[in-house]
């Protein structure tokens, strides 16, 4: 797709920003690794983006730290509060601890002990309010008004989409060859929309294909509608991305430069945990393997073969006892 000049400029402004984003003061370079198995299995080239290999498990760290290094002086003093269904909320308890800022997590009251326990660990306040992110993210926005902390959005500003957006700036340095598509799981859209700033401005030839959990599409249901919608529920399995609403600012940029979204089951979902694990001997969290169930069902719809297609692996905060129903689930979806 072409974009128009005030969208280049748009894309330019971000490019320029996730250049600048100081986010390896604290996260890491994460490798591209090949999948040989499902490469073999689908006939495609298939590499993985191990994002679950961060400090906190999961690329959240990235967008979290370049905000929360950004703020003023004043703002630090004030403290922070987010709302997060567990992996922004750690991304923002180790940045927060780093920097010497107060924070408060809101967490749906549903979010995994591991999530809960990552935050408290890492010195950050846990607060556990709702059924799911949206309840709790407007609880956390009551409370900043209440006490003047700093809300730090876990995917609907600026600063947290470029620093999402360096995971595009080392997928594009580590592989320079053919590229066909690039994969990305979709809660509140702050990934993919740095992904797709960043690769559309430099590589307008590579697709990127959003990937939803088929009980929180709301990305796939605005780009339908042509505006942000509301979804009446969201399912909370995959629950990184168990958002009702996509961001904004996010949707701004993916409303021009994603250029398919699907979605997938729960079983699906589980099926890819089992994938990756077989070729990785790594465990992800539902929302994790968004994207490698994803390239799964496109290859299945499509047909393609012989193309070169990366799954960004999101993050592998999953608690221990869930791993007896992802694995009993894995076997009802057929590869």
């Amino acid at each position: 797709m072409t974009a128009s000049r005030p969208e280049q400029t748009l894309l330019e402004q971000y490019v320029k920003k996730i250049l600048a984003a100081p986010v390896y003061e604290l996260a890491v370079h994460t490798p591209l690794q090949a999948a040989p198995a499902l490469s073999e299995t689908l006939g495609n080239r298939i590499l993985l983006k191990r994002e679950d290999l961060q400090p906190t498990f999961s690329f959240k760290i990235r967008g979290a730290y370049n905000k929360l290094v950004q703020l003023t002086p004043e703002q630090r003093a004030r403290g922070v509060i987010t709302a997060s269904a567990g992996n922004h909320a750690q991304g923002v308890a180790l940045a927060a601890r780093e920097l010497g800022i107060s924070a408060c997590i809101v967490m749906p009251v549903t979010t995994p002990q591991l999530k809960v326990l990552g935050v408290r660990h890492r010195g950050a306040e846990a607060l556990l309010h709702g059924e799911s992110f949206p309840f709790a993210l407007e609880h956390a926005l009551d409370l900043a008004r209440q006490t003047g902390r700093e809300f730090v959005s876990p995917f609907d500003d600026p600063d947290v989409i470029a620093g999402q957006g360096t995971v595009a700036m080392e997928i594009l340095r580590q592989h320079a060859g053919a590229l066909d598509a690039i994969f990305v799981p979709v809660g509140g859209g702050g990934l993919i929309a740095g992904v797709a700033a960043y690769v559309k401005y430099l590589r307008p030839d590579v697709r990127i294909i959003g990937v939803e959990s088929q009980h929180s599409a709301c990305l796939q249901a605005a780009l339908a509608a042509g505006e942000r919608v509301i979804l009446p529920t969201v399912g909370t399995f995959a629950d990184g991305v168990a958002v009702a609403q996509i961001g904004a600012h996010g949707f701004d940029i993916c409303r021009f430069c994603v250029d398919e979204v699907v979605t997938v089951s729960d079983d699906q979902l589980c099926a890819a945990i089992k994938d990756i694990y077989d070729d990785t001997r790594s465990i992800t969290e539902p929302s994790g393997a968004l994207a490698v169930a994803g390239i799964k069902q496109y290859v299945a719809r499509t047909g393609a073969r012989g193309q070169t297609l990366i799954a960004i692996d999101s993050g592998a905060n999953i608690n221990f006892d869930s791993l007896r129903h992802v694995a009993e689930r894995a076997g009802v979806e057929a590869v």
